[in-house]
């Protein structure tokens, strides 16, 4: 098989991977196949339209239509048709995750032993001081609201605001899961694209550890120590960015700006016991 055939269906095999997964997703929230085509038709013109126009030309419907396969007249429908609509929560979870990690860090709402102090809702050293530094101008009962609904604080019948969870992970609404699962995803798929196509330029970051014949009586173990670490980890890049998170001086222009972050996922999949001693499980 020549090297542009081989490419070819190592790339169809690593699509079909990451699309079961997906499909589990979508047939679990019962959405149909064609409802999936539609929206895949619909994302494959935009990006050939936004990503791939050629250098100092306006993007056409006609490269649109080469690069994807489709007909001039299929390009012209699905561009008439509005794409997806913004990631809904995103703007949510990054606030509170914020918040929740300037508790865990800020020597302002922590004790002597370095753990999260019981917040006031008001007044000095407060929830609402503390949503004022990591949330911008969001009202600190919408940020508290939104925490007690997925079980990240509790509010404490003397008024006081305890901490719960160390992460923001949503768990009484599908709607914000749903919202993680696309931007995520598409951060990590980014990342190895980049990683395809940097010739000659610095990869990003990307590594995994991973162990076939682990006992399945060390799966809790390795949970655990996984999320303490992994936990740590994020802290200190939290530390380092939210250092580095300066806006412009007044009345200057506001400086290039990234966005910038790293992401740690956990992953299992246990195996029914083989039928012979010794023998892999495929």
């Amino acid at each position: 098989m020549d090297a542009p055939n081989r490419s070819q269906r190592i790339l169809e095999n690593a699509v079909a991977t990451l699309l079961r997964p997906l499909f589990r997703v979508l047939l679990r929230q019962s959405m149909s196949f064609l409802a999936f085509e539609e929206l895949a038709k619909r994302v494959f013109v935009d990006v050939a339209m936004k990503d791939f126009a050629l250098q100092h030309k306006q993007p056409s419907i006609s490269r649109a239509a080469i690069l994807s396969g489709l007909t001039r007249k299929e390009v012209s429908r699905l561009l008439a048709v509005s794409g997806p609509g913004e990631t809904v929560g995103g703007e949510r979870y990054n606030r509170a995750a914020r918040v929740l990690t300037g508790w865990l860090r800020d020597a302002a709402f922590i004790d002597a032993n370095g753990m999260p102090r019981l917040l006031p809702e008001d007044g000095e050293k407060g929830f609402a001081e503390l949503v004022r530094r990591y949330s911008g101008d969001v009202p600190a009962r919408a940020v508290l609201d939104e925490l007690v609904r997925v079980g990240a604080v509790l509010k404490r019948p003397d008024g006081r605001v305890e901490l719960l969870s160390r992460a923001y992970v949503p768990s009484a609404s599908i709607d914000e899961k749903l919202a993680i699962l696309g931007s995520d995803v598409a951060d990590l798929i980014d990342t190895i694209d980049h990683n395809i196509e940097a010739h000659g330029e610095a990869p990003r970051f990307q590594r995994k550890v991973m162990y076939h014949r682990i006992p399945a009586s060390a799966v809790p173990g390795f949970r655990r120590v996984s999320a303490m670490q992994a936990q740590a980890l994020l802290e200190r890049m939290d530390r380092w960015l939210m250092d580095h998170d300066t806006g412009p001086e007044p009345g200057a222009p506001a400086p290039r700006a990234a966005r910038l972050g790293l992401g740690i996922y956990y992953f299992e999949e246990l195996f029914e016991p083989s039928g012979e001693a010794g023998e892999d499980t495929p």
